[in-house]
């Protein structure tokens, strides 16, 4: 019984694709989510790994070939005695197959479950895919919760619940290889979700011997990711059927199981739109893979033999960096880096995007100080001297087309939505900062003396908001257009927008309205902290009522912030800036003062808030700012 692999889906606009290489041969062994083969699109390169363990029967698009986004690629079968016996007998007197052709020249060509690479994003999840995953060749998979191979216990690591809405996660990186050891809460890998980026603790100590879900696959909460046993890793065990094929190898194959091929990026904390995380990472697109240092026997012998003489100059290219993706390499020749010069930080020391961009702005780095040494002696050239410092600082991104990051799409896809769900405008109003400046400076020493925490701006104004909201309930609200309700919320969960180095992430303080100002600025200070060191929790991404963007944070005197739905409201707080103001003294005579003064920019959606109902709000959130009263709340 034979079950035929077909192209899967690469992307939207992906309609096929090319085989550019075959990483296994007829005969050949493969596991589960074992690389099958690489294909190559105009969109990205990548591996295809089989979804089904057995022995491969027939090759049916050859190399250099082209298939349509669904069409069989090979058939894979049982592998019992007479499925192994028929690609045999079949070798000899169809020579002109390809495939069968380079299955007699080098029939010992096997890939040993160790170098087991992870999956395409676009490779099959589900729960028989993941219940063989990491199956060493030849043998079961341990069992859950029962003796190993090695004779130790083993211990199933779950994807655990990361949030009420939070269903399924998406695997970003492997911080453990099969074979390290690990101990209690020691962070084993880290997961995204819609909402947030987190690392997941090992919950026991051991050895781990199993990863069932590879880097970019999406698990269920709930299912099972990894294996930690007592005893060594059952990959280890059949390392030694690599000696006979040792000749036609590099060390870099004897290397343990490998969990990701390394399509990534970035990036991102990864939490957008007001609400990812994190990352993952983003593939460089390639348009032609370079073959990479273990050449596996092609379908074609003119491909072999250039194979084989690009895996001897690998060396100089990946030095002992092991195993380095065409995505990588490829951008590795174009920022102009020696990969043998770089050190990975990808599982088992394999070579990321991310290390190949630190190391292209590295060598960029020190550029700019030659730049001014010249000016003096040339001051005639001095435009020239800056034109050459700026080109030296410019991105290593210029010029490149990456995979969008798992943060930004989220980002990309919620604002998107947010527009497209309610009827959205915004108002400006300006306030006058100036008292509450003076309460800040005269405070903010004992107050960080008291608290822990610094005494900024946006505790005064959150305080406001959330009093204000009280008095304006239309503005902490949501609107239900297909039930026709509306929903008046009896607490101000304020919403925080922080910037990440991943993107934007929007912690929510919940019972801000109850809290006083000290409360807040703690509240405010430590879900920052613990959003920008990704360590904020999903549950503290949703359940917001209304949403705060400190937009002045950049410089910005007031901008159009999108809702984040499904409120109803977000205020943007300008840049605090001192500026000649016109002000009516007691006696009705003008005078110019020098004034703090800021904008607050109102998004409202229309579908529920007129423009007086905000206007209304703003004038209550002004009007509070501008008392100023706060003194009794900061001791003073």
């Amino acid at each position: 019984m034979s079950e035929s692999v077909n192209l899967p889906a690469l992307g939207e606009s992906v309609t096929e694709g090319t085989v550019t290489r075959w990483l296994k041969q007829v005969g050949d062994r493969v596991e589960v989510d074992e690389p099958l083969l690489e294909v190559s699109t105009d969109k990205v390169d990548t591996e295809i790994p089989s979804p089904i363990a057995g022995v491969i029967e027939e090759i049916l698009v050859a190399e250099d070939e082209t298939a349509e986004v669904g069409a069989p690629l090979v058939r894979i079968g049982s592998g019992d005695s007479e499925a192994a016996e028929e690609p045999a007998s079949a070798a000899a007197p169809d020579a002109a197959s390809a495939p069968e052709a380079a299955k007699t020249a080098a029939p010992e060509a096997q890939v040993t479950p160790a170098e087991t690479a992870a999956p395409s994003t676009d490779a099959p999840v589900g729960s028989d895919s993941s219940a063989g995953q990491g199956a060493p060749a030849g043998g079961p998979a341990p069992s859950d919760n029962g003796p190993s191979s090695n004779g130790g216990e083993t211990h199933d690591v779950t994807l655990p619940a990361l949030g009420e809405s939070v269903t399924e996660g998406t695997v970003t990186r492997w911080l453990k290889a099969v074979g390290d050891s690990v101990e209690v809460d020691e962070p084993l890998l880290e997961v995204s979700t819609d909402k947030v980026d987190t690392e997941i603790p090992s919950p026991v100590a051991g050895t781990l011997q199993e990863i069932r879900v590879n880097e970019d696959e999406t698990a269920e909460v709930g299912s099972v990711l990894a294996v930690i046993g007592s005893g060594a890793a059952p990959a280890s065990e059949p390392a030694p059927e690599a000696k006979p094929a040792a000749e036609a190898k590099p060390a870099a194959e004897a290397k343990p199981a490998q969990t990701q091929t390394e399509p990534v990026d970035t990036s991102s904390p990864e939490t957008g739109a007001g609400n990812e995380a994190p990352a993952p990472e983003a593939e460089v697109p390639s348009a032609a893979p370079s073959a990479p240092p273990a050449s596996a026997p092609t379908v074609s012998t003119a491909k072999d033999s250039a194979a084989k003489a690009t895996a001897a100059s690998a060396p100089s290219d990946g030095g002992e960096a092991g195993y380095v993706t065409p995505l990588v390499r490829k951008l590795a020749n174009q920022q102009g880096v020696d990969l043998a010069s770089v050190t990975g930080t990808g599982v088992g020391g394999r070579i990321r995007k991310q290390d190949v961009v630190a190391a292209a702005e590295a060598k960029a780095a020190p550029a700019p100080s030659a730049a001014p040494a010249a000016a003096p002696s040339a001051p005639a050239a001095a435009s020239s001297a800056a034109s050459a410092a700026a080109g030296a600082q410019a991105s290593s991104l210029r010029g490149t087309v990456q995979k969008a990051p798992r943060i930004r799409q989220v980002i990309a896809r919620r604002m998107r939505e947010s527009l497209e769900t309610s009827t959205q405008l915004t108002q400006v109003h300006e306030v006058d900062m100036t008292k509450i400046a003076k309460l800040r400076t005269a405070a903010k020493g004992t107050f960080q003396a008291q608290n822990g925490v610094k005494l900024t701006f946006l505790p005064f104004i959150a305080k406001a908001v959330a009093e204000a909201l009280k008095q304006h309930p239309k503005v902490n609200a949501a609107y239900d257009e297909d039930k026709q309700e509306i929903t008046y919320h009896n607490a101000e969960h304020l919403a925080i927008a922080v910037d990440t180095d991943k993107g934007l992430l929007v912690p929510v303080i919940a019972d801000a309205g109850n809290l006083n100002l000290a409360g807040l600025a703690a509240k405010i200070a430590d879900v920052a902290s613990r959003t920008r060191n990704n360590k904020i929790g999903p549950d503290e991404l949703s359940g917001g009522t209304f949403s705060i963007t400190n937009i002045g944070s950049v410089g910005a005197l007031f901008d159009t912030p999108i809702i984040n739905q499904p409120q109803v409201g977000i205020l943007g707080t300008g840049a605090i800036v001192k500026r000649p103001v016109v002000m009516t003294g007691p006696d009705g005579d003008d005078t110019i003062a020098i004034r703090s003064m800021m904008y607050l920019s109102l998004t409202y959606d229309h579908r529920l808030v007129d423009g007086a109902d905000a206007g209304r709000f703003l004038q209550t959130l002004r009007a509070r700012l501008e008392e100023g009263n706060f003194e009794s709340e900061l001791g003073l």
